[in-house]
Formats: C-alpha cells, structure tokens, sequence
C-alpha cells in the first residue's frame, strides 16, 4: 500500500521541473487556486489534495503536448504518487486525449475549471482594468457567445462537467472567479486595480 503524499511544495518544484512557460505556470496556479475553493466550498476534507492536483494537472502538457495525460502518468508514476491523484489528473483528459471518465468529485471539478480558467482569465484581460477583481459572471457568459473569442476553449466541456457537478453553469463560472481572485497577482490578473 502507497502511504507516500505528495507536499505542495514537492508539486510546484515539479510542475517547475516540466514547465519553463511563465502562461503554464500561471495557468497551473489558477487551477490550483479555484480546486481549493470548490473543495472549501463543497467541504472536502482534504483541500491539500485537491490543490496538488490542480497544480500539477497539466504538468506533460509543455514538454509533451502530443501525449498530455499519458505522460503525465508515467512521471507520477515513476515518483510513486499516489494512484488517485494520478487517476484524477488523467481524468480531466476525458474524451479529449483519455478514457479515463471523471467519477469523483474532485475529478469533476478539475474537468470542469481547466478550461474555464481559460476563458476567464481572457476575459479579464480584454476589460480596461486588466484584472479578474472586478471581473463578473456576466461578462464571461457575454464573451461564451462570442465562439471567435478565446476559440481555444471547449465550452461544451465546461457545460457538461457543470452537468456532472449538478451545479447551474452561472455558479460554477461565479465560483471559479472566486477560487481565481484569491490567487490574483500570481496569475498575472490584478490588472490595475
């Protein structure tokens, strides 16, 4: 039986290990931030966990992007994490580059905020304050129909895995510009106010 857990700080000195792109680091920090909030929010004990997943969530994608997910596996692996922060992690690849479907909770989550911090983030950085501190869900759904903006981004991945949560989409963007506006200057999005 695996008893290793993995600390934050052992996360961060690896995602650095795989990621030299200050946007990936930027965007790890941002997952990291909004799984801790939905943990607080949803009251899972063990909000830690949830970090560390968040953070090291795309930690194949710089270096092998051709293999994001299955790289990932393996580095853990290889480190001896434990199996359900690897099966977690792979599980936000879920019919994208996976077949790993999320089933937890926490995997929900993660699936769900990847690529709505994304498109958040975006739509802070187009307002005239630059910053996510005055940000609204309003705005972000305004910018959601513009399929042109942010094109990067699946929303039909965002709304299913609000499906799968059983959460109004309008909460969960709410939420994930909470989780985000705490963690504002580390992302590059308190902007000038």
């Amino acid at each position: 039986m695996n008893t290793y857990r993995p600390t934050r700080e052992e996360a961060f000195e690896l995602l650095k290990e795989f990621n030299k792109e200050d946007s990936h680091i930027k965007h790890a920090l941002a997952v990291e931030a909004v799984m801790v909030h939905f943990a607080e929010l949803l009251g899972e004990e063990d909000v830690e966990k949830w970090g560390i997943i968040g953070l090291v969530h795309d930690l194949d994608y710089e270096l092998y992007p051709e293999e994001h997910c299955k790289k990932t596996e393996e580095i853990l692996a290889e480190r001896n994490w434990p199996k359900d922060y690897i099966r977690a992690i792979v599980s936000h690849g879920w019919g994208i580059c996976t077949d790993v479907e999320p089933v937890e909770t926490m995997e929900k989550v993660l699936y769900t905020v990847d690529e709505l911090t994304g498109l958040i983030a975006a739509t802070a950085l187009v307002r005239p304050s630059k910053s996510i501190l005055d940000l609204t869900p309003k705005s972000v759904k305004k910018k959601w129909k513009q399929s042109s903006f942010a094109a990067g981004v699946d929303r039909s991945i965002i709304e299913k895995g609000a499906e799968m949560l059983g959460m109004d989409l309008n909460k969960v963007i709410e939420e994930t510009i909470k989780g985000m506006q705490k963690v504002a200057e580390d992302i590059g999005l308190k902007g000038n106010l």
